[in-house]
């Protein structure tokens, strides 16, 4: 969990993830990723949700009411803001190590935060992951990639 070093406090994304995760994965739901931003109407708190098969306008609807409603009584982020829940979309973000073991087999594109045998950016096959490492098939060659050292990763389907 994402602390602030000054205050020891938890960041908001990491407050709402505790928040709102039991009740989406009571609904048979996965919570992707919580994001907190500045819109042109404001802030918002992005949902992101998937479930095997894809998720539907009503799954997103249904954790909207749900967890709108107990983001109210909890109120961990001050101010107003939109609520938006969303499916991940075809190239679905790879945020949690399992991820890049359930996804085994899939094309992924992953950026590091810095770089790594003259590169950033890596195309490839998931090959699963070891010992803190993705292991990625870049061309026919395996490259082992620190999962700490990601700063993005999504499937790469389109």
């Amino acid at each position: 969990m994402e602390r602030n070093i000054n205050t020891g406090r938890v960041s908001i994304k990491d407050g709402v993830r505790e928040i709102v995760e039991p009740v989406i994965e009571g609904s048979g739901l996965e919570l992707i990723d919580v994001d907190y931003f500045r819109g042109p109407g404001g802030m918002v708190l992005r949902l992101i949700i998937d479930k095997p098969g894809g998720v539907t306008v009503d799954d997103c609807a249904d954790v909207s009411r749900l967890v709108g409603d107990l983001l109210d009584v909890e109120d961990p982020i001050p101010g107003s803001y939109n609520l938006e829940v969303s499916s991940p979309g075809i190239n679905r973000p790879l945020k949690r190590p399992e991820d890049f073991e359930r996804f085994k087999g899939e094309k992924a594109y992953i950026q590091l935060a810095q770089m790594m045998g003259g590169r950033k950016r890596f195309r490839g096959t998931l090959a699963g992951m070891v010992q803190g490492r993705i292991l990625l098939d870049v061309e026919g060659k395996i490259t082992e990639i620190p999962f700490d050292q990601v700063s993005r990763a999504r499937l790469d389907i389109i």
